[in-house]
């Protein structure tokens, strides 16, 4: 999830305490207007939603979640990313299952398309978050903006700024960008103080943060039962579900390089995403709907219903998400990994909690969101956050930093979710 190079080239000057003053004013500028591009592409995803999934179905008399309209719907959606990929100029830009959040700028004109496949495949219900385009789109335009409006602050500068605001707005709090910023840099050469490289992004990200909540968008976290307080078996029955979901995670990793080699041996850059959709179709009639889209409500959804759902029933829908994720991802859709890693987490999580009862429930979540973006993430301040957060329940922070220690261990040595970049559609480059 982080740059250690792009961390390396902002540690090599590191402003006083007066020129912060002066750049937090852009930096909270920055804030504000990446807060308004992801309200913005959250707003024309929603609205197409609704036009897909129940005006038309409510229009013509069926059933929205009828097998057919599913098959339809996946299929389609697939077929116009791949029209999107093809023919918009840009080809909506890097395959997003080669990049991380923190990625360099684009070139300008690869962001139309890029939010157009963004927008299709929220809306058409493919199982990835906006997290990748979104930040790839803000850190375009406001790297753009920076190097016409105001070319003496450094380019690198202005990413930062960019992602920080849109981590905060995707987040709703400036935690998450300075927990990612701090891992970014890691291991780059100590110039000045921690919190003096911080200062700019977190003001960035505060201003994005608060600029979503009064656009009213919905708060992270859940309703759940308070953890009552830690036990030992908490302890241990807390391990061992977030060790299950590391465990499940990594499958998923491992077999993420050979399905995107599989899709991608289509070659031309309509059928990989038409493949995908159908069979993202297909996985949708066999889970349900609750599969589907990018996880965040339909977490909602089944934090809603803890205690009625069978422990098959949690492991269908956990399997079939992750199966999902890893097809959408393989096969050329545009979107991030970790807002369906939070579905598949606390799915895992409930079945945790139906496996070993006395696991408190906010406790089982939080541990099944903790392992799957530990896996997704590679970051356990990350993993810890997030699975904080969802469960809005502070009191599972001192167990999930004992409990994250073994899960990181299996995790350290795997490689990162993603795959190498390279050229993404042979068709376009022998047809260039």
């Amino acid at each position: 999830m982080s740059s250690t190079s792009s961390a390396g080239e902002l540690a090599d000057a590191v402003p006083g305490p007066r020129q912060l003053l002066v750049l937090a004013i852009p930096a909270i500028l920055v804030g504000v207007l990446t807060a308004l591009v992801l309200w913005l592409l959250d707003e024309v995803s929603s609205l197409l939603e609704d036009l897909l999934w129940t005006t038309m179905p409510a229009g013509m008399g069926f059933d929205p979640d009828a097998p057919w309209w599913i098959m339809i719907v996946l299929t389609a959606t697939g077929t116009a990313v791949g029209l999107v990929t093809w023919l918009v100029p840009g080809h909506a830009g890097p395959d997003s299952a080669t990049t991380d959040l923190l990625e360099p700028p684009l070139k300008p004109w690869v962001v139309p398309g890029l939010a157009l496949a963004a927008v299709l495949g929220l809306a058409g219900g493919v199982s990835l978050g906006p997290e990748n385009p979104i930040i790839a789109i803000n850190a375009t335009i406001v790297a753009a903006l920076f190097a016409r409006l105001l070319p003496g602050i450094p380019g690198q500068l202005a990413v930062w700024l960019a992602a920080a605001g849109t981590i905060g707005a995707l987040f709703d709090t400036p935690v998450a960008a300075a927990l990612v910023f701090t891992s970014a840099l890691t291991g780059t050469p100590v110039r000045g103080h921690l919190w003096d490289r911080l200062f700019l992004p977190l003001a960035s990200a505060g201003a994005g943060a608060i600029t979503m909540y009064l656009l009213g968008a919905p708060p992270l976290s859940f309703e759940m039962p308070a953890y009552p307080g830690p036990t030992a078996f908490d302890l241990l029955g807390g391990g061992l579900i977030a060790v299950g979901s590391v465990v499940v995670g990594l499958a998923a990793l491992a077999v993420f390089p050979w399905v995107h080699r599989a899709f991608h041996a289509l070659r031309h850059p309509v059928l990989i995403p038409l493949a995908g959709g159908i069979v993202l179709g297909l996985l949708g009639v066999l889970g349900g709907p609750i599969t589907m889209f990018k996880g965040l409500e339909q977490t909602g959804e089944l934090l809603a219903n803890t205690g009625t759902y069978t422990a098959g029933a949690l492991l269908v829908i956990a399997l079939v998400k992750l199966v999902a994720l890893v097809v959408a991802a393989s096969s050329g859709f545009r979107g991030g990994r970790i807002f369906p890693a939070v579905f598949i987490g606390t799915a895992l999580g409930m079945l945790g909690n139906v496996l070993l009862p006395t696991v408190p429930i906010a406790l089982a979540v939080a541990c099944g969101v903790l392992g799957v973006v530990l896996v997704v993430g590679r970051d356990g301040w990350i993993a810890i956050f997030v699975a904080v957060a969802i469960v809005g329940d502070i009191g599972v922070l001192p167990m999930l930093c004992v409990i994250v220690l073994p899960a990181w261990l299996l995790v350290t040595k795997a490689p990162e979710f993603r795959v190498e970049a390279a050229e993404p559609y042979p068709y376009l480059a022998a047809n260039r």
